[in-house]
């Protein structure tokens, strides 16, 4: 059974690996410094862009800099609304990484079990869910979430559903992959040998050799999961006005652009290109740290 252990976790020289990179550090800093900045967001907001208690719309298409007529700064202008564009950014941070995060999650979660139980038993188990999975995979990601959108309308669980929808099928390819290497290794045959519950076996031993390549996979997925939402609200079929992401950010600005008003599409653009490009450089360097063929 020591064969688990030796699977499982990743030295300590691994991780001092992954530290030499400079892009990693700084990538890693970026995401976090995201991260924070939406969990924190009511407090570190200059205002809640969505009361309309704080918004006045005399100070819509303000430019960075500039001040309301009460005297209150726009650092980063105001958008059509009035709203001030640093604090519409702040919570459209939020959302995006929400809906990123918690997709992920729940499409980890099922895909991990799918590919699991497909490795794991084999024979016309594995067939049924495998073609299922190649069916899903079959077709383009943003038409399925598309029509889902469609039917199901706007708002942050129905977003949240047509991620999972679009991206479990990803997981659940990657980690039978990795569970049919694992299944055939002596950990488990000596595990079978003792007569060990198939579930302690699928989840205690097989799943945790599963994890470093999950962990890569996830960080990727997450990043095209912020991607396709912000696709999605920029094309009106995700979130709602009152909810809005980075991407719905980006499309209210659009309209603005061929008069000189650059900062309400452009800025959110910027942040969100910081985001995805963050999570990917993350993404990269673990798999190059943690697959000791690269």
């Amino acid at each position: 059974m020591s064969g688990t252990v030796a699977h499982t976790a990743p030295a300590p020289g691994v991780w001092r690996e992954f530290f030499r990179s400079p892009a990693a550090i700084v990538a890693l800093a970026t995401f976090s410094g995201f991260c924070l900045v939406a969990l924190f967001a009511p407090w570190i907001a200059p205002q809640n862009p969505y009361d309309l208690a704080q918004v006045d719309i005399m100070d819509s298409l303000l430019p960075p800099g500039s001040e309301s007529w009460t005297g209150a700064p726009y650092h980063l202008g105001t958008d059509g609304q009035g709203r001030d564009m640093l604090s519409a950014m702040i919570y459209g941070i939020r959302i995006s990484l929400l809906v990123g995060l918690v997709s992920g999650v729940i499409a980890l979660a099922v895909g991990t079990v799918v590919g699991l139980v497909a490795a794991y038993r084999g024979g016309w188990v594995d067939t049924i869910l495998m073609r299922i999975v190649d069916l899903q995979l079959s077709f383009p990601t943003i038409l399925v979430a598309l029509i889902l959108l469609v039917i199901l309308g706007r708002g942050v669980d129905k977003i949240i559903f047509a991620l999972v929808v679009v991206q479990w099928a990803y997981f659940a390819r990657t980690v039978r992959g990795v569970a049919l290497v694992e299944s055939v290794r002596e950990y488990v045959d000596a595990a079978k040998g003792l007569r060990l519950g198939h579930l302690r076996i699928l989840f205690g031993h097989i799943l945790p050799n599963c994890l470093p390549t999950m962990l890569v996979v996830a960080t990727m997925q997450m990043a095209a999961a912020i991607s396709l939402e912000a696709t999605l609200s920029f094309l009106g079929l995700g979130l709602p006005p009152t909810r809005p992401s980075l991407g719905l950010l980006i499309a209210n600005g659009f309209d603005y652009l061929q008069s000189g008003r650059y900062w309400i599409s452009v800025l959110p653009g910027l942040v969100l290109l910081a985001i995805i490009v963050s999570a990917n450089v993350l993404g990269d360097r673990m798999r190059d740290t943690l697959n000791p063929h690269l």
